[in-house]
C-alpha cells in the first residue's frame, strides 16, 4: 500500500484552486498550534512555544461562518452528503486510510458531530469509538495498545470519540504519573501516529474548545431536561473544579504533539452550528485532496451479459 507523505498535513480541497488551496490553509494555519518533531521539540526552542497559549484561541470565534447560521446550517447538510460520496470512494479505493480524533472537554461537543458531520455517511467502511476508562485487561497492557486495536484498515474512516490523549490528560493533571513520564508518552503518541502515517493513514486530530461559562449552561442544560439527565454524570462536576489544570493539560499536548504528520486544529466551539462547518470543511478538503478513485474494472467484464 503507498504511504501518505509524513511531512504535509492533507486539509487543502484539490477542487479550490490554488488560490482557494492557500486561502484555506492560511484560514487553518491560524487555528493550528507550531508543528513539533516526534520528540515534542517546536522549531525555535523555548521563544516560540512560551509564544503559543491555547488561551490566544477564542472558543467563541466564527472564523469559517457566513454570519448567517441558516446557511451555515445548509452548508454543513451539502458537505455531509459530499462525505458520504468521498467515503465510498475511500472505501472502493483501499489506498487511504483516515482516522479523525475528536478532544474536549467535557459537553465540548463531541457526540454532537459525530451526528452532526458524519451522521450521513454509509456505515460500510466507518467505525466509531467511544474511548472510557481502560478495562482491567487493557490496563495490563501499554496504554496505546487497545487504540491500535480500533485504527481503520484499509478504505476506512475510524472516528475517536477521545482517544489515546486521555492519557496525557487525566493521569497528569490527577498526579498519576510524572512530568518526565508525560512527555515520554507524547514522544510515544507522536512515534505511534508517524507510524500510521507512513503506513497510509491519515490522522485529523480536532480540539473541540469551549468556554467555561458555555460548559455550565450545556451541563446546566442536561439538568433541566429531563430526557438529557441521563448524559449528566457527577463526575462532570469534579473535572469542572480542575478546569484551569486541564486546560493546562490541553496546552502542553497541543504544543508537543502537533506534528507535521498528525497535526492539532483547535475548533472554536462555543457555537455548535460553526464547529460542524469548520470540521466538515476540514475532512471533505483531505479527502478531495487525496485523489480517490474507483480500480480499474477487471477486463473479464467487459462485454458481459446477466441472464
Amino acid at each position: 500500500m503507498p504511504s501518505t507523505r509524513a511531512d504535509t498535513p492533507f486539509f487543502p480541497d484539490a477542487s479550490a484552486g490554488k488560490a482557494g488551496l492557500k486561502a484555506l490553509a492560511k484560514a487553518l494555519a491560524q487555528w493550528q498550534p507550531p508543528a513539533t518533531d516526534a520528540n515534542g521539540n517546536i522549531p525555535g526552542g523555548k521563544k516560540e512555544r512560551k509564544a503559543w497559549s491555547l488561551a490566544d484561541f477564542d472558543p467563541g470565534a466564527k472564523p469559517f461562518s457566513s454570519g448567517d447560521k441558516a446557511h451555515d446550517k445548509t452548508v454543513v447538510e451539502a458537505l455531509a452528503v459530499e462525505l458520504d460520496v468521498l467515503q465510498n470512494l475511500l472505501y472502493a479505493d483501499k489506498r487511504f486510510k483516515l482516522l479523525i480524533i475528536l478532544q474536549g472537554t467535557d459537553t465540548s461537543g463531541k457526540d454532537g458531530t459525530m451526528r452532526g458531520v458524519f451522521g450521513r455517511i454509509s456505515p460500510l467502511g466507518v467505525h466509531t469509538v467511544s474511548w472510557k476508562a481502560p478495562n482491567e485487561e487493557e490496563r495490563s497492557h501499554d496504554y496505546l495498545w487497545r487504540i491500535h486495536q480500533q485504527v481503520p484498515a484499509a478504505g476506512e474512516i475510524a472516528i475517536f470519540n477521545r482517544s489515546h490523549y486521555e492519557d496525557v490528560l487525566v493521569p497528569p493533571v490527577k498526579g498519576w504519573i510524572t512530568p518526565a513520564q508525560t512527555a515520554e508518552r507524547y514522544r510515544h503518541i507522536n512515534d505511534f501516529e508517524r507510524m500510521l502515517s507512513q503506513t497510509g493513514t491519515v490522522v485529523l486530530k480536532f480540539m473541540l474548545h469551549i468556554s467555561l461559562e458555555e460548559q455550565r449552561e450545556r451541563l446546566q442544560a442536561r439538568l433541566d431536561d429531563p430526557t438529557k439527565n441521563w448524559k449528566f454524570n457527577m463526575d462532570d462536576l469534579d473535572a469542572r473544579k480542575q478546569w484551569k489544570q486541564y486546560q493546562k493539560a490541553y496546552e502542553s499536548l497541543l504544543a508537543a504533539t502537533s506534528t507535521p504528520w498528525a497535526p492539532w486544529t483547535v475548533v472554536p466551539a462555543n457555537s455548535k452550528t460553526h464547529r460542524n462547518l469548520m470540521i466538515a470543511t476540514m475532512v471533505r478538503a483531505t479527502m478531495a485532496q487525496l485523489g480517490l478513485r474507483f480500480p480499474p474494472a477487471d477486463p473479464k467484464l467487459k462485454g458481459l451479459k446477466v441472464t
